[in-house]
């Protein structure tokens, strides 16, 4: 039995791969959703048993991840767990399942993808229009709710103020508002609890580097946010380093590429990543030293397309589960290998 416990930003998506993968290679499993997003989940567990599903083999149970989700984590008849969700959650996934339970026979498996703190690098040769498209799609596509989220565009100086008042434009244009309506790119973000936590990253933001636009909530009667854009960050500071998870973007200027580069690389984090660059040379030394699970040349570094760019990370980006590929279902699977010798 597997457990298989799916985050509320994309409560399908990532719920049917995880639940698919582990059921075709011949499991059973529980599935616990999302404690903010359990209605998408069971619609997928009625259409399932509509399809003839077997009963037993997909389990529904909702709950808190601290009750419910640590006695399924821990128990013995638990072989594996498949995670997505933050870092700490991760990691205290990871520490629970690692611990064996009376009556346990097995190893189990975790298979995490967990947060990201993910830059687009800024080379001084970019096409700077593109650029800022790119990193205003990262950042703010979906309120920057995404572990693949730019939250850090690394600037090469001699287009960094350049790059700046292009992107400082571009987001001023950024409508926010109710998400049924069309005309508004930003919704709001996931609850309260995550407003408040995004706005004191803001604070925190204002004091480490300058306010360059937004900044505080946007109007409306929701959990809005203002696309909020902090520049002169330096690389150490918190807002670059700490997953928001919301729409906030720090700008951190680098002497040259390889200054990006290694400013790219600061993080405990290793998932997403892009660089714009014409120079192939640039690209190539890119390719072999950011290190990040997936990387992009001269495009955003979200919207990993299915099939074509398994995802996933590592460092404390997870297990680098490289979900959307094949061999992601090698990790729902135990290998056994049988030979026989042959007398005649």
């Amino acid at each position: 039995m597997g457990i298989v416990i799916p985050p509320w930003n994309f409560p399908l998506a990532i719920l049917v791969g995880m639940t698919a993968a582990a059921v075709v290679t011949g499991n059973t499993v529980v599935l616990k959703p999302s404690s903010d997003a359990p209605a998408i989940a069971f619609k997928f567990f009625e259409a399932l048993e509509e399809a003839g599903m077997p009963p037993g083999v997909v389990n529904f149970l909702p709950g808190p991840g601290a009750t419910v989700g640590d006695v399924l984590v821990a128990h013995p008849r638990t072989r594996f767990v498949a995670f997505t969700g933050s870092k700490d959650v991760g990691l205290h996934v990871n520490e629970l399942a690692a611990k064996t339970a009376p009556g346990q026979v097995w190893v189990k498996r975790v298979i995490a993808e967990m947060g990201g703190k993910d830059s687009i690098v800024v080379d001084a040769d970019a096409e700077l229009d593109e650029a800022v498209e790119g990193v205003v799609a990262s950042a703010f596509g979906y309120q920057g709710q995404k572990c693949s989220a730019c939250s850090r565009a690394i600037v090469v100086d001699g287009v960094y103020d350049l790059f700046l008042q292009k992107l400082q434009k571009r987001v001023e244009q950024i409508a926010v508002g109710p998400a049924e309506r069309p005309d508004f790119y930003m919704g709001p973000v996931i609850n309260a609890k995550a407003k408040q936590s995004i706005l004191q990253y803001i604070e925190v933001g204002k004091s480490e580097g300058r306010l360059v636009t937004g900044g505080g909530e946007a109007p409306g009667a929701g959990h809005f946010i203002q696309p909020t854009v902090i520049a002169d960050v330096p690389p150490a500071a918190r807002i670059a380093q700490e997953e928001i998870f919301g729409p906030v973007l720090a700008v951190i200027r680098a002497a040259n590429f390889d200054a990006a580069l290694a400013i790219a690389n600061n993080t405990a984090y290793g998932l997403t990543g892009a660089v714009f660059t014409l120079d192939r040379r640039k690209m190539e030394k890119a390719a072999e030293e950011f290190f990040v699970g997936n990387l992009y040349f001269n495009r955003k570094c979200t919207g990993a397309l299915v099939g074509g760019h398994p995802f996933g990370g590592f460092n404390m980006s997870g297990t680098d589960s490289k979900a959307g590929g094949n061999d992601y279902l090698l990790l729902f699977t135990q290998a056994k290998t049988i030979a026989e010798k042959l007398t005649f």
